[in-house]
């Protein structure tokens, strides 16, 4: 039992009752994201009217209420859906009646992981990119492992920005609001029934936030919301936006979610066994735990009794990951926080990389690292640059002995793997398989399926993908203007047998798709050669990056060359549907940072999943799964002359396509199978299958973080 469940049975019963007898089990199943994962879940609800469901946004709750009554009542007469709709439902009650997993972690006491984003699904705008799709994995993950955690984030009400491109490749940016109570939610109320509420001193301020509660599978995720009339119109717009490009309403987000995130859980009447704050963000929770230790221990013994409630993971060695704030801009924002715990040097020291220079800046990772009993990087390697990086945090260590493990991101099996691969899979690797997700024997069976079997899925994946790509390209392209001929020659140039190439992500500059037009003459001779291959790339840059806005532009000068309009597409607004349709349907993933900077990455671990093959830098993830035999590697080195790299880097990515990626998969047997293209996908799917999932990582973390005197 878990805070909120009277107002989640109310508003339950309050949907059940508008919907045909036989359809109203539905209305607890919408108010769960566990049926996101569910083999059946998304086709279910698409299936009461198909149109309303894309009209939604994949929206369960909206589905319910906006579908014609003529719709729910077709749906009710057909005994095959009820038939469905009985079975969804019952698998969702049987899991949440499994026991709880042993350990440190229990119901009474769970993890509270502390996060600025989750993508759970894409009916729920919270989340901008991989971090926050990490978050929605961990969750998920923790929910089939039944790992008690509860998830602590902020409701926003306009979310992350959504995507245009222009004709000359330019990003357009615009927000929509978001009416949470059209999401499967609910607001929280106390015993005497009205919205709980939490304060949090902001500036002048003393900022209300109601609290919102989603449910993913066995997990609850409270979200804080400060849009409320007793608040200023600063204070109502703190959770407005992720990501607000103004920097002092950034330190207020971080406010309400590490302050806040720590009061509403104390209202909640939950008591955490840890807390994990992934990435800097939720830092400042250090000062509202240090004010209650204070008020039982003093000095030393009170900090170490807040050291031994914190674990922390560091994401990214990038700067805008890590940002620092002068004395002047936290003060004002930030300054009695600072006063609950410490005073207002404290804070400023505290994030401090050297804490008594004053004339350095603040940041919420220093604070973070100081306050764990375990802090974590993202992969292997980001584990080595993180202990580089944050040496000087912990002075007298050699980088060795910084204390930064790794625990390597995995991806959450049942939400990344899907149609074709999935169906293939499910028939081979037994019954249960994906709770075995992270042990290789799980995955042996690979080893005997029929390589005709494997390439047909693969094809079946890829024509899905083209089909996707016709629609959503030419809707794009007629949106922004172009040419009639321009726009539908996407429809009859790509084509569902040749050779997808992928690159999609968020597009910060580090990530390098530049690359791809660096050398014009060789991408237009793959894309127009006698073995043709096509490119579909999508992702968001920032409102203020406009370096990588640039990028963009660069990759869209390469349009009006022939062959182009009809074997390349950007797909605009990039979400976690679209990321998964793409990760499912491309034959090959490309992935080009600059190292080190790619701490982990998991979209090349999602296209492994689904049979594709990954071609990357050695770095993040790859450096520690790349074998020679399981895809293609461009180095890792680090060089400080970027303009060298790039370039040396574009001529490696090009050879590799040309000299190898596209003779193997046209290289095929009497029968049309590419054989050798299918032993890589066979190595693929074995050694990154177990290694890389999100089974994997959250038993890391239980085991390495959460359990009593663990430490990273």
């Amino acid at each position: 039992m878990y805070a909120g469940d009277r107002d989640l049975e109310r508003a339950v019963a309050e949907l059940a009752t508008t919907l045909p007898e036989p359809l109203q089990p539905l209305a607890g199943v919408a108010f769960d994201y566990r049926w996101s994962w569910a083999v059946d879940g998304a086709a279910t609800f698409a299936a009461i009217d198909p149109e309303r469901w894309v009209r939604s946004g994949s929206n369960p709750r909206r589905l319910l209420t906006e579908a014609p009554r003529a719709a729910l009542a077709r749906a009710a007469a057909n005994n095959e859906l009820v038939g469905r709709v009985t079975r969804l439902a019952a698998e969702l009650s049987a899991d949440r009646a499994r026991p709880c997993a042993a350990g440190t972690a229990t119901a009474a006491h769970p993890v509270a992981f502390f996060c600025a984003e989750f993508a759970v699904h894409a009916s729920l705008p919270i989340y901008a990119g991989g971090l926050g799709v990490l978050a929605g994995d961990i969750l998920k993950e923790a929910s089939d492992l039944a790992l008690p955690m509860v998830g602590v984030g902020l409701l926003y009400r306009t979310g992350y920005f959504h995507q245009r491109i222009d004709t000359s490749g330019f990003q357009h940016e615009y927000w929509q609001d978001t009416d949470p109570e059209r999401l499967p939610c609910v607001r929280v109320s106390g015993d005497d029934g009205q919205p709980l509420t939490v304060t949090v001193p902001v500036d002048n301020e003393e900022v209300a936030a109601q609290i919102w509660r989603v449910d993913v599978g066995r997990v609850p995720l409270y979200l804080l919301d400060t849009d409320l009339p007793r608040n200023s119109q600063v204070g109502r717009w703190i959770t407005s936006r992720l990501y607000e490009s103004n920097r002092a309403i950034r330190l207020a987000q971080y406010a309400v979610l590490g302050v806040g995130g720590v009061r509403a859980l104390q209202a909640l009447g939950i008591e955490p066994s840890v807390h994990h704050l992934n990435e800097g963000h939720p830092a400042l929770a250090v000062f509202e735990l240090l004010a209650r230790a204070q008020a039982r221990a003093s000095g030393d013994e009170a900090w170490q009794r807040v050291r031994e409630q914190i674990v922390f993971t560091t994401h990214t060695p990038v700067p805008a990951g890590n940002e620092a704030y002068s004395a002047g801009e936290i003060q004002p924002m930030l300054g009695r926080i600072a006063d609950l715990a410490g005073g207002r040097d404290r804070l400023l020291s505290l994030g401090r990389i050297e804490p008594s220079r004053s004339e350095q800046p603040t940041g919420m990772t220093p604070i973070a690292l100081r306050a764990s009993r375990g802090a974590v990087a993202v992969s292997r390697r980001h584990g080595h640059v993180a202990r580089a990086m944050w040496q000087p945090v912990f002075p007298g260590r050699s980088v060795d002995d910084v204390p930064i493990g790794h625990v390597t991101n995995g991806v959450h099996v049942p939400t990344w793997l899907r149609g074709p691969m999935r169906d293939l899979l499910d028939g081979h690797l037994g019954d249960g398989w994906l709770s075995r997700a992270d042990q290789p024997a799980t995955w042996e069976p690979v080893r005997s399926i029929p390589a005709a079997a494997l390439w047909a899925a693969r094809c079946a994946a890829r024509r899905q993908l083209v089909e996707l790509i016709g629609s959503r390209a030419i809707g794009d392209r007629l949106r922004r203007g172009e040419p009639l001929g321009y726009a539908e020659a996407i429809g009859g140039g790509f084509d569902a047998d040749r050779l997808t190439i992928g690159f999609a992500r968020r597009l910060a500059v580090y990530k390098r798709l530049h690359l791809v037009a660096l050398l014009p003459e060789r991408a237009l001779a793959l894309i127009a050669g006698e073995r043709p291959v096509q490119f579909v790339f999508a992702g968001k840059a920032h409102p203020d990056d406009t370096e990588a806005k640039d990028v963009v532009r660069q990759v869209f000068a390469l349009k009006h060359a022939p062959s182009v309009a009809g074997r390349a597409a950007f797909i605009e607004d990039y979400d976690l549907d679209l990321a998964a349709r793409l990760v499912a349907g491309c034959d090959v993933w490309v992935n080009l940072p600059r190292p080190p900077n790619e701490a982990s990455g998991t979209s090349g671990m999602k296209a492994c999943l689904n049979g594709g093959l990954h071609l990357s830098v050695l770095d993040g993830w790859w450096a520690e799964a790349y074998d020679g035999s399981n895809g293609w590697a461009i180095g890792g080195e680090v060089d400080a002359d970027a303009w060298s790299q790039d370039q040396r880097d574009a001529k490696v990515l090009f050879d590799l396509l040309q000299h190898e990626v596209v003779p193997m998969y046209h290289e095929r047997d009497a029968d049309g199978v590419p054989q050798r293209w299918v032993a890589m996908q066979r190595k693929s799917l074995m050694t990154n299958g177990p290694r890389f999932s999100a089974t994997r990582m959250v038993r890391e973390y239980a085991e390495q973080l959460y359990r009593r005197g663990a430490t990273g």
